[in-house]
């Protein structure tokens, strides 16, 4: 309760300066209008179907990138961390291939598959892959050996071992790796959006507005549904790693 409120005062102090500098004759306000006006907008544009439907596409396909990020990385995840020689064959390679800017893709991506939302899609899984990857993969290398043992002893072959030891064990890693990656994927998603790399979505309707400069309101506006779009994804995931996995925090405080 007591961190909730100081992060409401945080923000509410954010909101007062931001108010103050657009009065202040800094910027003519067409430029950097005070935060009133930008609410204002933004209450007109959620009475707008059009808006909602942008809204709409930016999460379908936020949503649909973790979803596949999280499918490839977990199993590619448990393969790799339970088989030191297939991770030592391609360490190289995924050192190779993590460092490359997703946004970096675009283009290629764009001549490859078209304008459509498979590209940003694509974008965002490649780039929210690698933190449920490795934490699937740090998971393993801090699995208990007595557990893996135990296991053994009363006959669990090796992927009886995985699915019905290893896996649990990773759940709260994975997890933490999904939320790291949800953000990830968000921002590439709108960031795909606001390079022409789609039809619709919140990035595409911003970099559309952004073309006539007394819209900066607007485009303020588009930047603040993203930000409030990714503060409720973080919070509504790190709500749910509480309720499924508060055995983890109990046994980590309990060493």
């Amino acid at each position: 309760m007591r961190s909730a409120l100081r992060g409401a005062i945080g923000v509410a102090g954010f909101l007062l300066l931001w108010e103050a500098a657009g009065h202040a004759g800094f910027a003519p306000q067409n430029l950097f209008p005070p935060v009133s006006m930008v609410f204002a907008r933004l209450g007109e544009l959620l009475a707008t179907e059009e808006f909602l439907r942008e809204i709409i596409a930016t999460v379908l396909a936020w949503l649909i990138a973790l979803a596949v990020a999280t499918g490839i990385a977990v199993p590619l995840g448990l393969l790799l961390g339970s088989y030191p020689a297939v991770r030592r064959a391609t360490k190289v390679l995924v050192e190779f291939i993590r460092p490359v800017p997703p946004v970096a893709l675009i283009p290629l991506l764009i001549v490859l598959i078209g304008n459509g939302p498979e590209t940003k899609i694509s974008l965002a899984v490649f780039g929210a892959l690698w933190p449920i990857l490795f934490n699937t993969i740090y998971a393993l290398d801090e699995l208990e050996p007595m557990y893996v043992e135990t296991a053994r002893s009363f006959g669990l072959g090796r992927a009886a071992i995985m699915t019905r030891v290893a896996l649990p064990n990773a759940l709260p890693f994975i997890f933490t790796g999904v939320r790291i990656s949800a953000s990830i994927a968000l921002i590439l998603v709108i960031s795909v959006e606001l390079r022409g790399g789609g039809t619709a979505g919140i990035g595409y309707w911003m970099l559309g507005v952004s073309q006539g400069i007394r819209q900066m309101d607007l485009v303020l506006a588009g930047t603040l549904v993203a930000g409030v779009i990714g503060l409720l994804s973080n919070y509504g995931l790190e709500w749910l790693q509480r309720r499924l996995f508060g055995w983890n925090e109990i046994a980590q405080e309990a060493r």
